[in-house]
């Protein structure tokens, strides 16, 4: 089970990464753009789960920005006890996660995966490079 801790802890360990605070809530960034966030669900989030039948999150929820939306599909689809979205996210390349669901090696890959989509591309390369990673992961 992964905590609002370990998603800070792996983070702010990626190059230009810093914390904000959204809404209230925690938001980590690469160079200003925004890759993981808390997110508490709104009543219209519960209720759209609702009404699909989909479980409530017990505890602390993640948003997580994905490559694309074919991403999205394949990470719900894969493990729709872990992932999920809401209506509210339709169109959009984001993802939510439910925290006490998720391993932290399987969190740092989603924020790792993240942060390289949002960083810019040098600065990415040279951090999968030193991870002896290719572009693509």
């Amino acid at each position: 089970m992964a905590t609002l801790d370990d998603v800070r802890r792996l983070a702010l360990a990626l190059p230009r990464t810093d914390e904000a605070v959204s809404w209230g809530s925690a938001h980590w960034r690469v160079s200003k753009k925004g890759f993981v966030w808390e997110r508490p669900l709104r009543r219209s989030d519960e209720a759209a789960l609702e009404a699909a039948g989909v479980p409530l999150p017990e505890g602390d929820v993640l948003g997580v920005r994905v490559a694309d939306l074919g991403v999205k599909e394949a990470l719900i689809a894969d493990d729709p006890a872990v992932y999920f979205t809401t209506p509210h996210f339709d169109g959009f390349p984001a993802v939510l996660v439910r925290l006490e669901r998720i391993g932290v090696d399987e969190l740092r890959e989603l924020v790792e995966d993240a942060w390289v989509d949002r960083a810019p591309k040098t600065v990415a390369k040279a951090w999968l490079a030193e991870q002896g990673r290719g572009q693509d992961g």
